[in-house]
């Protein structure tokens, strides 16, 4: 009789052991991406309110840099859509000439689609200030870029650089920070941070490990009753 109550909870507890175990892999690999995460985020932050330094080749991703060269605002072209206020716009890519170097494309900022005349374009020698972006890649639900038109959404430096005739611009950009307020188009005013959802993720899977062994303490129990 008492093998016959004893073998329910046995199996019960042997199908549950892989399942517990996967649950606090799950957990314990999430506690770790949290610590990594929060490690990065902090990066960043000690990046952002350092000085910039000059650019490096082949630079960190996201580092916060300086470089100097000429805007060539005939090549102008605009990536994305991004609604601000009232007024549909996107970002302005501009590529940056340099001698002896591959010009780089530089987001310069937001400004409506319809451009107007109301933009700052610098002539000349000008030093810039940014952070590094890396390129995207496109995939199956990405947006059909307008090459002709020079619209783009998906930020992709050789197949940019190739439609504005610079097929040897650098595999990566530079997206300028400024304070804003100053006129379009509006720069960007934070390096990114990346989104740190991991601390959930480790509760959720935590938290279902310990109701799995709930579950089985209240079978056991009553198994014995």
């Amino acid at each position: 009789m008492m093998d016959t109550m004893r073998r329910p909870v046995l199996f019960a507890t042997l199908a549950a052991l892989p399942v517990l175990g996967v649950l606090l892999f799950l957990g314990t690999w999430q506690a770790q991406r949290l610590g990594w995460k929060n490690d990065l985020i902090a990066r960043i932050a000690a990046s952002e309110q350092a000085p910039a330094e000059p650019l490096r080749e082949p630079p960190e991703m996201l580092a916060k840099v300086r470089v100097t060269g000429r805007f060539d605002h005939n090549r102008e072209a605009l990536l994305g859509l991004e609604v601000r206020g009232p007024m549909l716009g996107g970002h302005l890519l501009t590529p940056l000439l340099r001698d002896g170097a591959a010009p780089i494309l530089v987001d310069r900022g937001w400004v409506p689609l319809e451009r107007g005349t109301g933009l700052i374009r610098p002539e000349g020698e000008v030093t810039i200030e940014g952070w590094v972006r890396p390129a995207d890649r496109p995939n199956a639900f990405s947006a059909t870029d307008d090459a002709a038109g020079r619209r783009f959404y998906t930020f992709d430096p050789p197949a940019i650089g190739a439609a504005l005739g610079l097929p040897g611009a650098a595999p990566w950009g530079i997206v300028v920070l400024g304070r804003g307020g100053q006129g379009l188009p509006d720069p960007a005013r934070t390096l990114p941070r990346p989104t740190n959802n991991h601390l959930g993720y480790a509760i959720t899977w935590y938290g279902l490990a310990l109701a799995l062994v709930g579950v089985l303490a209240v079978f056991a129990r009553r198994r014995r009753a």
